[in-house]
């Protein structure tokens, strides 16, 4: 892992006083390493999890040529343009889950079910509904269909020796579908990574305290608890910690030993005069940022050390929706990528501006909105209204986040905007 000055020295013009939003990710990207250590998982147990190795398919998927209709199959070599075609209709039905045991001579057809093997020297299947029968003969419609409609192919899916998921995937339901086809009851992956959360001030409340005057009950602990769980880390939970040096010293030095990140909220801006910043200075090699963004704008990261183990740190600023953002456009990715992830920066999403938005470039800001379809059916976005880094109730009416770039200027009505959007994240 490389230290936070050869990683400053690595990136043009850095200035931690003045750093562009997207130079935060660059950084980290170089400042995290995926975990070691590996599981291996029973299929149903996988979900949510990354892939440590390739999934390689055991078994051609399909392995045999196979119906995709209930309907009739037949040689669509006889097939003729404009001209209809009538076949004898062969004894039996091809079911799925037995071969038929008939051969079909040349001019019949074969009764054939969804996934049915296909009978030898047919490949065409004409869907029920396309045909006339009468008596023992099928008419099949002119220009109805052409040769090779309605098969699924050996290995149309996957070839047997093909790789079926790749390393760095995270497993989603389909994924373990695509596993359980493949005959595998279980899968490798990635350790579950261990990331430890605390709060710090004195004028933070923890539910079930007594309201007094100056303080503040903590939510950031439990929006940061809900971030990590849908993620699918392992959360410590370590509370509220007071802003004494002794109990910060323990708590840090409790999570480096017990966690592979540590995620802290309050006390890391420029002017705080608690002692935060001076615990993160005194055990590891931390960097103290001013992001061109709103909202957020302070943060810290780097790495503290402890009985050999190194954790990864962020200092995420203490306004609730400061924390939310920093989170999902910093943490979020740098965290997929200690989890082994190989996609890990956000899809962003166009939509047309339902309002003027002002800004001034040189700085990056994330405004909460909502994505919804307009009448003519495409994306508009527009605000939650007061965007203040204290109004937590706005992210709960939001969908996404407006992304307003470094360099961009204010929005007309109309214009197009890019969209983080929440789904899966929050």
């Amino acid at each position: 892992m490389s230290s936070i000055d050869q990683i400053a020295a690595a990136l043009q013009g850095y200035d931690p006083k003045a750093l562009p939003a997207e130079q935060v990710n660059q950084f980290l990207a170089r400042l995290v390493e995926p975990v070691s250590g590996t599981d291996t998982l029973g299929v149903f147990d996988a979900l949510g999890r990354v892939l440590a190795e390739d999934v390689v398919s055991p078994i051609s998927v399909p392995p045999h040529d196979n119906s995709a209709m209930d309907g009739f199959a037949f040689d669509g070599g006889q097939l003729r343009a404009g001209e209809p075609l009538t076949l004898q209709l062969a004894e039996g039905t091809a079911f799925a889950g037995t071969a038929w045991a008939g051969t079909a001579q040349p001019g019949q057809c074969v009764k054939i079910m969804t996934g049915a093997i296909m009978p030898s020297g047919l490949d065409t299947v004409v869907p029920l509904e396309f045909v006339n029968i009468t008596a023992d003969q099928v008419t099949i419609p002119a220009n109805v269909l052409q040769q090779g409609d309605n098969r699924r192919l050996l290995g149309e899916d996957l070839m047997a020796g093909q790789a079926a998921l790749r390393r760095g995937q995270t497993l989603g339901p389909a994924a373990l579908g695509l596993i359980a086809s493949l005959g595998l009851p279980q899968v490798p992956v990635c350790r579950r990574l261990k990331v430890a959360y605390f709060s710090t001030g004195d004028e933070i409340l923890s539910l079930g305290e007594t309201p007094r005057e100056g303080a503040v009950y903590d939510s950031n602990r439990y929006t940061v608890f809900g971030l990590l769980t849908r993620m699918g880390v392992e959360v410590i939970d370590m509370g509220v910690v007071k802003d004494e040096p002794a109990a910060l010293e323990t708590a840090f030095r409790t999570a480096a030993a017990k966690a592979d990140a540590i995620i802290t909220s309050g006390g890391v801006s420029m002017g705080e005069a608690d002692h935060t910043k001076a615990m993160m200075k005194q055990l590891g090699d931390v960097a103290f940022w001013r992001i061109a963004m709103r909202p957020g704008r302070p943060m810290a990261v780097g790495k503290i050390e402890q009985g050999g183990q190194s954790a990864v740190l962020f200092g995420l600023p203490g306004n609730p929706v400061a924390v939310m953002v920093t989170f999902l456009a910093f943490v979020r990715p740098a965290l997929q990528r200690m989890m082994g992830c190989t996609a890990c920066e956000p899809v962003l999403l166009k939509a047309h501006s339902a309002e003027t938005l002002r800004k001034k470039p040189g700085r990056t800001e994330y405004q909460r909105g909502t994505v919804t379809r307009a009448a003519d059916g495409a994306l508009q976005v527009r605000t939650t209204g007061n965007q203040g880094s204290g109004v937590l109730s706005s992210m709960v009416q939001a969908n996404g986040l407006i992304v307003l770039h470094h360099g961009q200027g204010s929005v007309a009505v109309g214009d197009e905007v890019d969209v983080m959007m929440f789904d899966g994240a929050i």
